[in-house]
């Protein structure tokens, strides 16, 4: 609407992606942006103009594995994307922009879903890419990463630059939190666990590798007491996902048996397991959580569509939705214009905030949440842990999945470490330590 964008000193007109690739610009977006239908290859050329009109795959195909090699982001050229991880569909966004050969490259989030082995590659890559005359804009709420990459810092907050200062520790991490939330942080209050009666078992459960659930669990054997946190912890794509869509009834057991509450629901679908008590809040928000098209209204009652007070005799009541959703986004102080407004539209924060509000309303006995601070700030991320716990401190059971250990060191009591779909060791948050998990996501059982 105002201002200019310079590129080489030069005014640029960017009305669309096709225009900052001409000019030089690529992004990786926070929120993927593939065709699940298509394979990594086919993803990967998506915009090329080939060759006489032909496109050229051998040429493609070298180039991904090269890519691969040099930065630690492996993948399988022949796979559609619609069946990799969360974190391999970030891998390929990341891959996309490197394979560009972008002199300003934009990452939004890029290491919200890799491991400290690939975010270390794809930091050598930033710092060479920066030795050779490539900019870099590196969008991140991780206040360790930014200072650990960046030669320069700059802080926005509600659209404004707030601060831009040299990274040469004048600026503390203290004082960056304050900066990007206005105000001063407190962690939430943690109280010592009090372990009530096993509300979530599952012994020795397995499942079938399908085309969109290529890892199987393999007689995965877990318990979740009421009144305390475990903390799941593994490289992306080990069963992760399968685990909680497991639990949340949209993917089918082969083998084992699932119980909630001393009861055996391991026949029971997603409605019927939400109707006694479980939650399931997963870990791609807008894929598999939200309806981004249709108003957020919609979005909150999805769940419980079709159930009292949302619906009489088969009808939709829409009073009762925006409603619900009013009340929602006031209690959970969600940023948006009301219950009517595009779900598509808020952040990453607030949507995390509206898929909670949903799956807390109804007072769930356990909560299963995948990856439930994944590119947020320094303050939704507080007030996201502060629900956990609150729930926690309700006597229900939580289950957090993450790839973030230093946030399960903060919230978890317990955590267990999962591996090509086993669950390699379960032990107490009090005495886990960095190396031993390091090595067990790694697949390598530690010795004595």
């Amino acid at each position: 609407d105002a201002g200019q964008i310079l590129v080489d000193g030069r005014p640029v007109a960017i009305r669309s992606p096709a225009d900052a690739l001409a000019a030089g610009i690529g992004m990786v977006h926070q929120h993927f942006h593939l065709v699940d239908r298509h394979s990594v290859l086919e993803n990967l050329m998506v915009g090329e103009p080939g060759r006489r009109g032909l496109l050229d795959r051998s040429s493609a195909r070298a180039r991904l594995a090269e890519l691969g090699d040099r930065y630690g982001l492996r993948l399988d050229p022949d796979r559609p994307a619609g069946a990799l991880s969360v974190g391999e569909q970030q891998r390929l966004e990341i891959t996309k922009a490197l394979y560009r050969g972008a002199r300003v490259l934009i990452l939004d989030e890029p290491t919200s879903v890799l491991t400290p082995q690939e975010t270390e590659g794809l930091f050598r890559a930033i710092r060479t890419m920066a030795a050779q005359g490539v900019g870099v804009i590196f969008i991140s709420h991780k206040l360790n990463e930014v200072r650990a990459i960046t030669d320069r810092l700059v802080v926005m907050r509600r659209g404004a630059v707030v601060a831009d200062a040299a990274n040469d520790g004048s600026l503390s991490a203290r004082r960056l939190a304050l900066l990007m939330c206005g105000h001063e942080l407190t962690a939430p209050a943690r109280e010592a666990a009090s372990p009530g009666p096993v509300l979530l078992a599952l012994d020795r459960v397995s499942t079938r590798r399908r085309p969109e659930h290529p890892v199987a669990l393999k007689e995965v054997s877990l318990e979740v007491r009421g009144g305390e946190i475990l903390g799941i912890i593994g490289v992306s794509g080990n069963g992760q996902r399968e685990l909680a869509e497991l639990i949340g009834g949209t993917l089918g057991a082969s083998g084992g048996r699932i119980e909630l509450a001393g009861r055996t629901v391991t026949g029971a679908g997603a409605r019927e397991r939400r109707r006694l008590g479980i939650a399931h809040v997963p870990e791609d928000r807008l894929g598999a959580g939200l309806l981004s098209a249709l108003p957020l209204a919609d979005s909150m009652i999805l769940a419980r569509i079709g159930e009292a007070p949302f619906s009489r005799r088969g009808l939709l009541d829409r009073g009762a939705a925006r409603r619900f959703a009013s009340a929602q986004i006031e209690k959970f102080g969600i940023r948006t214009q009301g219950p009517e407004v595009r779900t598509g539209t808020l952040s990453g924060g607030n949507l995390q905030k509206a898929l909670l509000a949903r799956e807390l309303a109804f007072e769930p006995l356990v909560l299963v949440a995948a990856q439930p601070t994944r590119g947020l700030d320094v303050a939704a991320k507080e007030f996201v842990h502060s629900q956990l716990l609150a729930l926690r401190a309700r006597g229900r059971a939580v289950l957090v999945i993450s790839e973030d250990l230093e946030e399960l060191f903060e919230i978890a009591d317990r955590i267990a470490v999962m591996f090509e779909g086993r669950v390699l060791e379960d032990m107490p948050a009090a005495e886990a330590e960095v190396a031993r998990i390091g090595l067990l996501m790694a697949g390598t059982e530690p010795g004595p």
